[in-house]
């Protein structure tokens, strides 16, 4: 298998310096993204407690027909 002779090593970029827009867009991105976890947090308390409910009211249904089921026969 050939191999190459040498190897060329590149220094790798330099980032540019942050701008002030670069900043503000970073600052408002951040804003954004507290904004929209506490929004996940609510909703998620709001479906954890319907979950719940709807769990409850299953196992209601399931209970009044299985007792209809027994007097039934």
């Amino acid at each position: 298998m050939a191999m190459p002779r040498r190897r060329l090593i590149r220094p790798a970029p330099v980032p540019a310096p942050p701008s002030a827009d670069n900043q503000r867009q970073v600052q408002r991105l951040h804003e954004r993204l507290d904004h929209e976890r506490n929004t996940l947090a609510r909703w998620q308390t709001k479906l954890k407690r319907a979950f719940n409910t709807v769990e409850r009211c299953q196992r209601s249904v399931t209970r009044i027909e299985r007792r209809i089921a027994q007097l039934e026969e």
